[in-house]
């Protein structure tokens, strides 16, 4: 009989603990911990709606640890949030810290609502809502919330304003990050994410001996990840064959004309490319590329379809695409993948240094940024390639390793186990 595949991610991440931590040979009271956050807080708060109606509205945020220091991560605004997604969420922020060696643990929160369907004043009664009901478990040195799906830099700034409304009147920026930069955002913080994974990319290539000039790419999700990452992997001559969004796929094997591509996603739909260069969105996953970058949601890629992927390299610019069991199969067939925790770590990266600059109050160029943020991802990436040959495992399993083994060292000298 077939074992049901997990697809609540709370359960995955837990079984992704649990098989990093065996190949540490670590005791189990250190894994019963990293296996559960440490805080969990579930609020409900009123909203007056354009209507003149109040409406109730749900949030959960999840601090997993602050062992290292603060908890850090998103806040999401979207109606499938779930307790165990926001649970497992700040579980996997604690590892991409990790991975990348910040000074911080896991954090992450959403609200159920769906943005799409709300007024921009709605929106702003919301984020300010939910911030004046977490507002006295988060803080510069506590927990540092940032943008995540639905949310952005403008939801930012309307919650540290309410913030540092709340706690007197002194502005304080470096509660959150992904601020407007006249708020004290960090230049460069917008392409972070996929400029981080690009790097990582570049070095996966190299180890594989396989060149980027026209490698060809499928890019499933077109925000803002996918979208700057499309950019940065054809300036550097990659073919980018397949797109997709929430709309639908394009693809066309000599190369999509990604100025065209744009220019619809902003005015129309991708749709509009042609309808001959249209294609079932999870046929994308399936393609015979040379680099596969899920860029959407969780649980894209399954044993339901891990067996027909084709491409050489995955570069996991989502949260949580890939499941166990898809793992394995990936695995078997040879396919690398660089893990969510490494792939898109450039975005936290680029957000600690935001924090940084707001705690110091002196801020970098972007030229500065994105020289600071390389090096970190380039040596993460080879200290986690090193690992997976020492321990002849795979990249997911040698990260979580490698930042397993500094979350646990951490433990031990704050007395903990």
């Amino acid at each position: 009989m077939v074992q049901q595949e997990m697809l609540n991610p709370f359960k995955i991440v837990q079984r992704q603990i649990e098989i990093a931590s065996e190949k540490l040979g670590l005791e189990d009271e250190i894994v019963e911990i990293l296996k559960h956050p440490q805080r969990v807080l579930t609020v409900t708060f009123p909203v007056k709606m354009d209507d003149g109606t109040t409406k109730v509205f749900e949030g959960y945020r999840s601090q997993h640890t602050d062992v290292v220091g603060p908890t850090k991560g998103g806040i999401r605004f979207h109606p499938d949030v779930t307790i165990d997604e926001v649970r497992a969420l700040s579980m996997w922020m604690t590892f991409k810290c990790g991975v990348v060696g910040l000074p911080y643990g896991g954090g992450k929160g959403g609200v159920v609502c769906d943005p799409r369907k709300l007024s921009k004043s709605e929106v702003e009664r919301i984020s300010r809502g939910f911030i004046e009901a977490l507002g006295d478990f988060i803080g510069p040195n506590r927990d540092i919330p940032a943008p995540d799906v639905y949310t952005n830099a403008q939801v930012m700034g309307w919650m540290v304003d309410t913030y540092s409304r709340l706690h007197g009147d002194a502005y304080t920026p470096g509660v959150i990050t992904g601020k407007p930069l006249i708020l004290g955002g960090s230049k460069g913080r917008n392409e972070a994410t996929a400029r981080g994974c690009v790097f990582v990319i570049e070095e996966a290539m190299k180890k594989l001996e396989r060149p980027l000039k026209h490698a060809s790419v499928a890019i499933q999700g077109f925000g803002n990840a996918g979208r700057v990452a499309a950019n940065l992997l054809h300036d550097l001559g990659c073919k980018i064959v397949a797109i997709s969004d929430s709309k639908g796929a394009i693809y066309n094997p000599d190369g999509l004309d990604l100025e065209k591509v744009e220019l619809l996603k902003d005015t129309a739909s991708i749709l509009d490319y042609g309808e001959s260069y249209q294609i079932n969105p999870l046929d994308l996953l399936e393609l015979d590329v040379d680099i596969l970058v899920p860029a959407a949601l969780e649980n894209q890629i399954t044993s339901q379809n891990a067996d027909r992927i084709q491409a050489t390299l995955i570069a996991e610019a989502a949260n949580g695409p890939t499941t166990p069991e898809a793992d394995a199969i990936l695995k078997e067939k040879g396919i690398v993948i660089i893990p969510d925790i490494l792939a898109n770590a450039g975005g936290v990266t680029v957000s600690y240094f935001e924090w940084v600059q707001n705690m110091m109050n002196y801020y970098w160029t972007e030229e500065e940024v994105n020289a600071k943020l390389k090096p970190i991802m380039v040596d993460s990436y080879k200290q986690v390639d090193r690992l997976a040959e020492e321990y002849q495992t795979d990249l997911r399993t040698a990260a979580f390793m490698r930042s397993i083994l500094r979350v646990t060292e951490a433990m031990r000298a704050r007395g903990w186990v």
